[in-house]
């Protein structure tokens, strides 16, 4: 225990005159060792200082791919029609963002080979994948020429291609396109939906999991 803490109370924090104009705390313990501290001034200064180095010090990538695999989220393919030419890739930063109005966001990388075409596409498909669709998966995280063709689809209302076999798949006009470093957020409003009964395929550290039966907790 230090003598400060050990100080009686009549002796602790007593002020001194400061010669330097910085103001000082000085007790005296039981010793008779004299301790001087830095005042409130100080302190603040110190947590300043310590807060812009803990912000100039940002976490590298190998430190973000490990927080992502810790965020567990379902699967998607997201698709849209290049003139004549269904294109599509698979995405797992989709997320709602309202219900009413019915409005949904996906990320897509721009080096990504159907990024342009999402750019310029009017309207987009959001396929939730179902634990039948690990096969899809495979297709759309690839660079094949021609993904379609190893995979059942359909048009939706609005022309969008629409996987056969899905969990749920949602319809959507293309409202925004926002610029985010790396990617392309697209802010859509939906214009058509379905649901199945087939479980989704979930995804966390690196794996695929059975959304339907995974155990509740409480």
């Amino acid at each position: 225990m230090t003598a400060l803490a050990a100080a009686p109370a009549a002796a602790r924090a007593t002020p001194t005159g400061a010669t330097t104009g910085t103001p000082t705390r000085t007790a005296t313990g039981t010793t008779g060792t004299t301790i001087t501290t830095a005042t409130a001034t100080t302190a603040r200064t110190r947590t300043r200082s310590t807060a812009m180095t803990a912000l100039a010090a940002t976490p590298g990538i190998d430190v973000m791919k490990q927080v992502n695999r810790q965020f567990v989220t379902g699967v998607t393919v997201v698709t849209a029609m290049d003139g004549e030419t269904p294109r599509g890739l698979a995405v797992n930063a989709f997320s709602s963002i309202s219900l009413d109005p019915a409005t949904v966001m996906v990320c897509v990388q721009r080096t990504s080979s159907t990024h342009d075409c999402l750019f310029r596409a009017g309207h987009l498909a959001i396929n939730i994948l179902s634990t039948g669709q690990l096969d899809v998966v495979g297709v759309f995280a690839g660079k094949s020429a021609d993904k379609f063709r190893q995979v059942d689809w359909e048009s939706g209302p609005f022309g969008s291609p629409l996987l056969t076999g899905s969990s749920a798949r949602v319809e959507a006009e293309i409202r925004e396109r926002l610029q985010a470093s790396t990617h392309t957020i697209f802010i859509c409003r939906v214009v058509h939906a379905d649901v199945a009964e087939w479980p989704p395929m979930v995804y966390g550290a690196g794996k695929f999991f059975d959304g339907g039966a995974l155990a509740p907790l409480g």
